[in-house]
């Protein structure tokens, strides 16, 4: 009989203990705003279209609606879908006066000031979820933020405002309202020709990106690397958005709109910020360790503002005119008989009835300090809220007048105020949820239509409510040209060389990279994207539907239609509206 030492046997027990179990992997959201599907080809952006060949391919994605930037970075961070989030789009009702709006109860999200005011008036935490990166920061990893202003804040809007937990960058920086900086950071400037200042947004918004990019290449990721922890950063590219909203290559016209020189340079701009990216975490090697997960935000339409029945598209006798910004907001002070005020401009009264029209977009009818109705103009979306005991009886009136105005494609309405002929309910599109912010009565998404090119969805045109010119950049609706944005990932935890027919959104980011990373999230609403399982290594393909649904008609025969999938619980909207009048709807 052979005995084996007391010491050995300790020894062999003892190795599994002691072996050191695999660090998480780090984890890199990047974002080409306004990045359509059809826009990655390989000869005008070679990165983005290397990255989803090699990577994954996610071949059905989705934004949510409204399709705008803060509701889909809200859905981005959180994971979850925007009857939780509460941030039910760009420019929102809050209910209570806002410092940071001179006291109006309006809230324009794209501004630090404005986030940190709504943290403070909705609990802390005015999504009333974790966001990914806030999480990852409390499990240890290291984090930072950096890109568009009012986005990326968003990502960790809780983070202290001197830097001190999650480094923030962008617009601001260096400017009043600007995050702090870590001293980690601001020692290593001067050395990486980092200048103080971010530059102000241009188009194409190169010099603004190349700066952010030199930050992260040359500062953030070389500290994170000789810190020796896993880390969670956002990269949000202004471009080809800015580039796409701003163009001047076709003003009056719809041709080439936001498909002309000027789009184009706005999609390079982000095709080479990946690039770059992709290559300092080569050289630096960390690519063998990072997930990178590219999206956009939304996709895009050329601005229209063509109406035949508006009734603020013609005064007496005159000629059509074209659609101004807030025509939403006049139209139904027009339908209603109400006076209209702008909240935008110290509760100034506007004299629809002589032409005058609403600077801002935002209306609020009735009394100026106590509204029957506001209206919150977000491009090809516009929120409604009715605040008083009538709600039920205004939402009939305004149901009726929307239903006949050749601008509006499709009316969802809060569920709560019952059921109505020609419109859909909100909670269809997972717009009713744990949300602490005041709820919309109602959503209508305009109209759109399409262009002379083979991708109907590269060359919608859509009529916006937005300060945007004719042949200029918009989204917002609920057309398949909005809903179908870039998305694609590679890294050590995804499939390589994948395409994935499974629909996907903007909400199931979070969920997906935090099963990869081991980061722990704690959802407190119900509405939460799905983990994108079958794209992750050693992942099985997912079973998903598609459903139609309509509504009954209105008086005129006016309907409408929603287009979705279904994995599981999660819901991916394809398009909605009337048919005609959505580009993408298919009509049951």
């Amino acid at each position: 009989m052979k005995f084996v030492s007391a010491g050995l046997v300790l020894a062999l027990f003892a190795t599994p203990a002691l072996a050191q179990a695999p660090k998480p992997h780090n984890i890199i959201i990047f974002v080409a705003d306004g990045l359509r599907y059809g826009s990655v080809e390989p000869n005008n952006m070679p990165n983005m279209f290397k990255l989803k060949t090699e990577g994954v391919d996610f071949t059905n994605s989705h934004s949510l609606f409204p399709t705008i930037t803060t509701v889909n970075a809200s859905a981005i961070a959180t994971g979850h879908y925007i009857g939780d989030t509460g941030d039910f789009g760009n420019s929102i009702y809050t209910a209570t006066p806002m410092l940071t709006a001179n006291g109006a109860p309006i809230a324009g999200l794209e501004n630090n000031n404005v986030l940190a005011e709504m943290n403070q008036k909705f609990g802390g935490n005015y999504l009333n979820e974790e966001t990914i990166i806030a999480r990852a920061r409390a499990q240890g990893f290291f984090t930072a933020v950096i890109g568009k202003l009012g986005p990326t804040r968003i990502l960790d809007s809780t983070a202290a405002d001197d830097g001190s937990q999650t480094l923030v960058l962008d617009d601001n920086t260096g400017r009043d309202g600007g995050i702090g900086l870590p001293a980690w950071f601001t020692r290593e400037m001067k050395a990486a020709f980092v200048s103080p200042a971010t530059p102000p947004a241009q188009v194409p918004n190169i010099p603004q990106e190349v700066y952010l990019m030199k930050a992260t290449t040359r500062i953030v990721l070389p500290h994170f690397k000789e810190a020796g922890k896993p880390f969670a950063m956002l990269f949000w590219s202004r471009d080809p958005d800015k580039s796409q909203h701003e163009t001047n290559d076709s003003v009056g016209e719809y041709e080439p709109g936001i498909n002309g020189p000027s789009g184009k340079a706005g999609t390079r701009d982000a095709d080479t910020m990946l690039g770059e990216l992709r290559q300092a975490l080569k050289e630096q090697g960390l690519d063998k360790t990072t997930d990178i997960f590219v999206t956009a935000d939304h996709g895009f339409l050329t601005t229209s503002h063509t109406s035949a029945t508006s009734p603020s598209a013609k005064t007496g006798d005159a000629p059509l005119r074209d659609l101004s910004y807030g025509f939403l907001s006049t139209d139904l002070a027009h339908a209603l008989g109400m006076r209209l005020f702008n909240p935008s401009r110290n509760f100034a009264g506007v004299d629809y009835g002589a032409g005058a029209t609403l600077a801002g977009g935002m209306g609020l009818l009735g009394d100026a300090k106590n509204p029957d109705a506001v209206v919150m103009a977000n491009g090809g979306a516009d929120l409604i809220y009715l605040p008083k005991a009538n709600a039920r009886e205004l939402a009939g009136k305004i149901v009726d007048f929307l239903t006949t105005q050749d601008y509006v494609s499709g009316i969802f309405v809060h569920d709560g105020l019952g059921k109505f002929a020609g419109t859909l309910p909100m909670s269809a599109l997972n717009l009713i949820g744990s949300a602490r912010t005041p709820v919309p009565s109602i959503y209508v998404s305009f109209r759109s239509f399409a262009g002379e090119c083979a991708n109907k969805l590269q060359c919608g045109v859509g009529v916006h409510d937005t300060e945007r010119l004719t042949g200029q950049g918009s989204h917002g609706s609920l057309s398949r040209a909005e809903t179908r944005n870039f998305m694609a990932a590679i890294g050590p935890d995804f499939k390589a060389g994948f395409a994935d027919p499974a629909p996907i959104s903007n909400a199931d980011i979070a969920p997906t990279l935090a099963k990869a990373a081991g980061i722990t999230l704690a959802p407190k609403g119900k509405l939460r994207g799905r983990v994108i399982s079958e794209a992750l290594v050693g992942g099985a393909a997912v079973k998903a539907s598609k459903r139609t649904i309509q509504s009954e008609p209105a008086a005129n025969g006016m309907r409408t239609i929603l287009n979705l999938q279904e994995v599981g619980e999660a819901r991916y909207f394809d398009a909605a509206g009337s048919p005609g009048k959505t580009v993408g709807l298919t009509p049951p």
